[in-house]
């Protein structure tokens, strides 16, 4: 039987920050699944810096959006009627056809649900951004216990399981920046950071010199900018720096400056790394059974931010970039 579904699409391609315009609503028909496909019925889905990218026209590691259809990212589902043999409905699965209210798909992995952890971390804590701070810290970083470590955005989806990962992993010293009063006490109380600090209390630099006088030896950046400017000034000797992301320049029209110390990286002998979590898929199932077990076990925090309704997913995501999320933002189907 064909059923009614309501997507959202990109109208426009937006220079600067997106707006109202950015975004389009629409119903579409969606037919009963063929062979091979599972209808779902999005109960959970995802918004994430990195759609900020896929908004413009440009060449980059996952294709733009294209105009006039409906945007794409991390959901999570409940079967509805299925194609697939030893598939039912009822059943959990998480695929990549969020922004809508339903979907047919054959590409989605089925999901067992863990007693007491909510679905929705699939998307967070167990799900992409759990497995970016995951190899950030041990593979690309190469993070050894003892050491000093930063970590920006410290309050976000990846940030808040970054600071964590490398507590539990045995890291010396965990510092964290944050945009609010609110969310340096969550870092260093909830959270169990050793320090942190607001950015926008004054230069970045002095703020993190002051929080780590006797330097750092890894950072992972999910700023870019001052932040990574601070970040290579306050290095030790060999020091790295997991490069996941660079959200304060997303909404730049024109290229904001790079860091001005680069010769640092050499002088330091420095290693930064850039890395892009698609690749690491190999990683998937031993962050699962670790970060999982730490779940369960009450040893890592989970936090997550609620949008209520597919109709305010747009403003999840601006809130999003923004930074008005405590951990991961999720809209709430």
């Amino acid at each position: 039987m064909p059923v009614a579904a309501k997507e959202i699409r990109l109208a426009e391609r937006p220079r600067g920050w997106p707006t109202d315009e950015t975004f389009a609503f629409a119903e579409v028909e969606l037919p009963a699944p063929g062979p091979g496909e599972v209808l779902v019925r999005n109960t959970f889905m995802s918004v994430d810096p990195y759609m900020r990218g896929r908004m413009n026209d440009v060449k980059s590691y996952t294709p733009p959006y294209e105009l006039g259809k409906a945007l794409e990212g991390g959901a999570i589902g409940e079967v509805v009627e299925s194609g697939v043999d030893g598939v039912s409905p009822g059943e959990l699965v998480l695929h990549g056809l969020g922004w809508r209210s339903h979907t047919l798909t054959k590409q989605f992995t089925r999901l067992t649900p863990i007693e007491g952890v909510s679905p929705s971390h699939f998307l967070g804590a167990l799900g992409m951004p759990a497995l970016t701070a995951y190899v950030g810290l041990l593979d690309i970083a190469a993070l050894k216990p003892g050491e000093t470590v930063f970590v920006s955005g410290a309050a976000g989806a990846v940030g808040s399981l970054a600071g964590q990962i490398a507590k539990l992993k045995g890291a010396g010293r965990v510092i964290g920046s944050a945009g609010s009063a609110d969310k340096v006490a969550h870092l260093t109380g909830k959270l169990g950071f050793d320090a942190a600090f607001n950015y926008r209390d004054g230069n970045v630099t002095e703020l993190l010199t002051a929080a780590a006088p006797d330097g750092i030896d890894v950072y992972f950046d999910n700023v870019g900018g001052d932040h990574l400017e601070a970040a290579i000034w306050a290095m030790n000797d060999y020091g790295r720096v997991a490069a996941c992301g660079s959200i304060s320049g997303y909404n730049e029209e024109k290229r904001p400056p790079g860091p001005r110390n680069m010769f640092q990286v050499v002088t330091k002998r420095l290693t930064v790394r850039g890395f892009i979590i698609l690749d690491h898929g190999d990683r998937f199932r031993a962050m699962i059974d670790e970060v999982g077990a730490w779940l369960a076990g009450g040893e890592l925090v989970a936090e997550e931010t609620f949008v209520d309704g597919l109709e305010n997913a747009p403003a999840a995501f601006l809130g999003m970039l923004r930074g008005e999320n405590t951990g991961k933002m999720v809209v709430r189907l």
